[in-house]
């Protein structure tokens, strides 16, 4: 189900937390922005004042959980808060050209990026990179052409909870699906986001 700007969820502290990110934004390079907005990220998880709505710490049971928190009418970003039951993940994807920079909120988070080697058409060949476990308080950022990974849950036991801050609203992504020998077949998905 598709998320509707009425449909956003209030918390405490969701104001500050859009002040942050709308100042965060105000750059013209995705450099910068993402710094910036790490910064911003690790400052709002560690801020006992800003405390995400309920819904976050409710796992969905087959699919790691979208929720749309916030969507800027004038800058344009997207805020979506995604809860990871243990050991759920995604499948290697892109964000369609949008830079995105990503808080652990808690919990902990494996991510894996891939370099892109070759592409012949729809088949693309990767090789991964060492991976990173992200804790609770860490933020990490991805922006195009680097934007090629998969995000898990680094525990088989403890939800993991993690705040996304995109560019744009994040309505579909290519998926990456393994043939064997570093290639993999595209194939577009249209991502939806879950009842907040």
């Amino acid at each position: 189900m598709q998320a509707h700007c009425d449909a956003f969820p209030r918390f405490h502290g969701r104001d500050r937390l859009i002040a942050a990110v709308d100042h965060a934004v105000q750059n013209d390079d995705p450099q910068q922005i993402a710094m910036t907005l790490r910064g911003a990220l690790c400052e709002a998880i560690a801020d006992s004042r800003i405390q995400l709505p309920a819904c976050v710490h409710q796992p969905i049971s087959d699919h790691y959980a979208r929720r749309e928190l916030y969507r800027s009418p004038t800058l344009g970003y997207s805020i979506v808060a995604m809860s990871w039951a243990p050991g759920q993940g995604t499948p290697l994807h892109d964000h369609s050209g949008l830079w995105c920079v990503e808080g652990v909120w808690l919990g902990q988070l494996e991510v894996t990026q891939y370099a892109l080697l070759e592409r012949d058409g729809e088949r693309f060949r990767f090789q991964a990179e060492p991976s990173v476990v992200g804790g609770c308080g860490s933020a990490g950022s991805l922006i195009p052409p680097h934007e090629y990974h998969t995000i898990r849950n680094a525990s088989d036991t403890e939800l993991a909870v993690s705040v996304h801050v995109y560019q744009g609203e994040m309505i579909r992504t290519a998926i990456f699906e393994p043939e064997g020998n570093g290639w993999y077949e595209r194939r577009l998905k249209e991502l939806e986001t879950d009842d907040a």
